[in-house]
């Protein structure tokens, strides 16, 4: 799942650098206080934090925290019971769903995932979309059952047409919403059954489409790098040096973070991460430094973790150092 939320870090000395070692927070502390109740069985307090934070104001991390904590399912039906009416228990049930469908997958490659873990994924899936759906009637303003439901319908492979009408419904609902569109472009990767040519086309578009200083603009690096991701050794490399690869990296950064009116809030961390890890394998030195240091150590395991899955950190501090920052 590490896809579907954003990360935070802690930081420490060393050598005069920034020692950066990935948690499970951006910084937030709702992120932690929501995570410790979740643990602890507390929807009182679950429900104060999510209610405090309204769907205007992107609460997506904040449902992941909850959804990824061990043992939701179990407590969350109590909760289901008492509450049969209410939509946000149905959220966190629905989302929760998603996680631990995924939990059952795993990350290996289809091939290496059994015949049982994949029956136990998509009954999870479909659990979840059934939650989703009684959230998005109850709450028709709601962004976040439109999301999660761009989620479940990749793991159950629902077509890019009925992929295309959740995206779409969650953009009626948030035009601007950074993990609807993270999750329309995975769809229309080549590995989920689209094209490089049209997920650099949806990048492109998202990101030029919306105002400058938007967090869209990481959407054009994302796409980068899964093209780069889907590649051998040589060829991968070849391609992120290409001329054009690092103009287009160049000119989605002056309409993103570059721009006076980008705003350091929600996922900023993630898209600087991602700009840094596309330039510096672009070999765009100078651009490198500079999104390394405005990251200042602070790493989220997105998209690091595509250089070192049990490491990001030190994926980081690699291409950091690769550099000379």
């Amino acid at each position: 799942m590490a896809l579907l939320r954003q990360w935070g870090l802690t930081l420490g000395k060393w050598a005069g650098k920034p020692v950066a070692r990935v948690q499970e927070d951006s910084g937030d502390p709702d992120v932690r206080r929501v995570r410790e109740a979740a643990a602890a069985a507390d929807w009182s307090a679950v429900r104060a934090v999510l209610e405090a934070r309204p769907e205007s104001g992107d609460r997506t991390e904040l449902l992941w925290a909850v959804g990824d904590t061990d043992g939701v399912e179990r407590w969350i039906a109590g909760v289901l019971e008492a509450e049969p009416e209410a939509a946000l228990p149905r959220l966190v049930a629905g989302i929760r769903h998603i996680s631990w469908g995924w939990e059952a997958r795993t990350s290996a490659r289809a091939k290496d995932v059994s015949r049982e873990q994949f029956e136990v994924f998509h009954a999870r899936l479909r659990t979840a979309e059934e939650y989703l759906y009684e959230v998005a009637e109850r709450e028709p303003l709601w962004t976040s059952p439109w999301y999660g439901l761009q989620i479940t319908g990749r793991g159950l492979q629902v077509g890019q047409t009925t992929a295309r009408r959740r995206f779409e419904a969650t953009m009626r609902r948030d035009p601007g919403h950074l993990g609807a569109h993270q999750q329309q472009l995975q769809q229309v990767c080549d590995k989920w059954g689209g094209s490089h040519e049209e997920m650099h086309a949806f990048a492109r578009a998202s990101a030029f489409g919306a105002p400058a200083g938007t967090q869209l603009g990481q959407l054009v690096a994302i796409a980068h790098l899964e093209h780069w991701l889907s590649l051998d050794a040589g060829p991968d490399a070849a391609y992120m040096r290409r001329p054009e690869v690092t103009a287009s990296l160049r000119e989605a950064a002056d309409h993103s973070f570059r721009h006076p009116d980008f705003v350091r809030d929600g996922g900023w961390i993630q898209v600087l991460n991602t700009f840094a890890m596309a330039f510096s394998l672009a070999g765009d030195r100078d651009a490198a430094r500079e999104c390394f240091g405005i990251t200042d150590g602070r790493v989220t395991e997105f998209p690091w973790y595509y250089l070192n899955g049990s490491d990001p950190a030190a994926a980081y501090r690699k291409q950091r150092s690769s550099i000379g920052r």
